[in-house]
């Protein structure tokens, strides 16, 4: 509040006289603040433009303001909610609560909250960082964990092109705290009884889990789900007005025994899914992990046979249909009993095809869909947790066929942690992450308790167990000795011949991608094989020459020799992941770099910003 109000309302409080308008004071002009009733003042000291400093200020004037502000009262319930509207869900309406312990704790846990993303960043400027100590350091803080996350979302969301460095610690940490949230709703939902087991809650806890920072919610999938199943019910009214399925209420689980009926509901809903809805198989982009995420199977309207499958199921039992889920090699497909008592014979079902836009196959034309013959077993109905194991399966493909980026890293972490939690057991997969981990060169501890676990299980895997084992305990070891980074100055002889810095824009001449320097050599210092595959030998000045580390445009990173890169002549952010890593702000014209960058490279920032001027006055000069 403005000290001009403050003193007004100061003047009111005090009851100091104030002129009528001929010059003379009045009784009835002589009214104090104080006088009026105390719901008039709740509702002054609510005005948006009060901010808790003001009500602090206020309350200290006498006791009647004082008793008005009180911590549990109308004055500090409207700062805390005006100052932190996303917390709001984590009460209910009207609920008596101590508002001001709560604003002050809230206000507290902001303060360490930044406090910690900071050391994190100094921390962990030289390394991936490794999640249980994330976990150390929000649980060592000891506040409610809503608090924090509600903190970190604020920081995210504040300047699009500052505080890069804050924001990406910031989202690194609330991608984990989520993740653990859902790991702990999963373990829940998996020692659940089979039969109380949705497929479509496990759908949603897997997007979740490889999807945190998004805003996906079980309500929010379910309500989508009700939206499509009112379309089908409109199909059904108009070809028989009184089908039963009609008037199942949402939540209600009624099945409908009559198959003419049944045909009736999923004939409907081909036509709404498939015709007026336009969904489909993605066949063009069939590996993109998005078909595997069920809130972007709705957005998008396509998606690969399993989460079809889950939509379809999920759909015909809200409409009293009962189908399996059937985990048909390389085809996830639906059963339908055409029996009134269920049957074990494979041939009294129809097998429909979710990704085929809702066809119905016969147990001989499954085999055609896919090719060559398969055993009875495969057209079984399997449980909840199997069709969760060949979803994660999916993105667990995708993730070891992906471009070794930081993108399909993070997809391999996230779906062996859903798999190793459905199947804590799986031998395969467990190397598979005691591998990922070495490789990546992260949580070498963690690395160490798999093996145990894997030698437990089968001791045939003695042979990479002890290779990883031994090359483990030297990363350890390597690491209680950390080399001191290295300073690179311009101006030292052997640096002279390098022309760009940290933090420039540039353009690679021969590929065309757009990226952000980093990091820098005055020679190539990969391997030979590497130079040889690279086909460095082809460059006029080959390997003898500065090279780069960059950010590129489409979330790489790469190693550029200085001949093919060029200042861009028309900078523009890169949205690379690793960005905030590197960069405390996005300046329009180049990126500044972070305390921990410019202590590796303490003469770069002049030469980016001389750099940047000769463009703008090169760019000038062209108009």
């Amino acid at each position: 509040m403005h000290s001009g109000a403050v003193d007004t309302m100061a003047t009111f409080v005090s009851g100091e006289e104030q002129p009528s308008l001929n010059g003379l004071n009045s009784d009835s002009q002589a009214k104090k603040l104080t006088d009026l009733p105390t719901e008039l003042l709740e509702h002054i000291l609510c005005f948006p433009v009060l901010k808790h400093v003001d009500i602090c200020n206020v309350s200290c004037c006498c006791k009647r303001l004082h008793d008005v502000c009180h911590g549990r009262g109308k004055v500090w319930g409207h700062q805390y909610k005006l100052r932190w509207p996303r917390l709001q869900r984590f009460y209910r309406q009207n609920e008596c609560c101590d508002w001001l312990k709560e604003y002050k704790t809230r206000h507290r846990v902001g303060i360490q909250i930044r406090r910690t993303v900071e050391s994190i960043s100094k921390r962990f400027f030289t390394e991936v960082v490794r999640r249980c100590l994330l976990f150390y350091y929000i649980e060592s803080l000891g506040m409610p964990e809503h608090f924090c996350e509600d903190e970190l979302l604020f920081i995210l969301n504040s300047d699009k092109r500052k505080s890069l460095t804050l924001k990406y610690y910031a989202k690194k940490i609330l991608y984990f705290l989520r993740q653990q949230n859902i790991l702990r709703s999963l373990k829940t939902f998996l020692e659940q009884p089979a039969e109380q087991q949705s497929a479509l809650e496990g759908a949603v806890l897997v997007d979740q889990y490889c999807n945190p920072l998004a805003d996906v919610t079980l309500d929010s999938i379910s309500a989508q789900l009700d939206e499509i199943t009112e379309k089908v019910k409109k199909m059904l009214r108009i070809k028989n007005s009184s089908h039963p399925s009609l008037h199942i209420a949402q939540g209600e689980h009624l099945v409908v025994e009559d198959f003419e009926l049944q045909r009736q509901v999923v004939c409907a809903l081909n036509s709404v899914l498939y015709e007026q809805l336009q969904y489909k198989g993605n066949e063009f982009d069939y590996y993109n992990p998005l078909n595997s995420y069920i809130h972007q199977v709705l957005l998008r309207h396509t998606g690969i046979p399993i989460s079809l499958s889950v939509l379809y199921m999920t759909l015909a039992r809200k409409l009293g249909v009962q189908l399996e889920p059937v985990n048909f090699p390389n085809h996830f497909l639906l059963r339908w009993c055409q029996k009134p008592r269920g049957s074990d014979d494979i041939y009294d079902f129809v097998y429909i095809d979710a990704f085929g836009k809702g066809k119905q196959l016969t147990a001989k034309e499954c085999e055609y869909l896919i090719g060559h013959q398969v055993t009875a077993d495969y057209y079984s109905a399997i449980s909840t947790t199997e069709v969760l194991l060949r979803m994660v399966g999916n993105l667990l493909n995708i993730g070891k066929r992906g471009e070794g980026n930081e993108k399909s890293y993070q997809l391999l972490r996230d779906s062996l942690d859903l798999y190793l939690t459905i199947n804590p057991d799986n031998v395969q997969y467990l190397l598979l992450q005691a591998r990922l981990y070495f490789h990546l060169g992260i949580w070498p501890e963690k690395v160490l308790d798999i093996l145990q676990h894997i030698q437990a299980l089968d001791p045939s895997q003695h042979g990479a167990v002890g290779y990883l084992v031994q090359h483990t305990l030297e990363h350890i070891q390597h690491k209680k000795h950390p080399v001191t980074p290295e300073v690179k100055r311009r101006s030292t002889p052997e640096h002279l011949e390098v022309q760009y810095s940290v933090g420039l824009i540039m353009k690679h001449k021969r590929s065309g991608y757009n990226c952000v320097i980093y990091g820098w050599d005055p020679k190539c210092t990969m391997s030979q094989e590497w130079i040889t595959t690279m086909r460095v030998h082809q460059l006029s000045n080959g390997a003898n020459q500065p090279f780069y580390n960059v950010l590129v445009q489409d979330g790489t990173c790469r190693y550029a020799a200085q001949e093919n890169l060029e200042p861009h002549s028309a900078p523009l952010e890169i949205g690379h992941p690793e960005v905030g890593r590197y960069f405390s702000e996005f300046a329009a014209s180049h990126y500044v770099a972070n305390e921990e960058l410019q202590t590796r490279y303490p003469e770069d920032m002049d030469d980016t910003l001389g750099t940047v001027q000769e463009i703008k006055k090169k760019n000038i000069d062209l108009k």
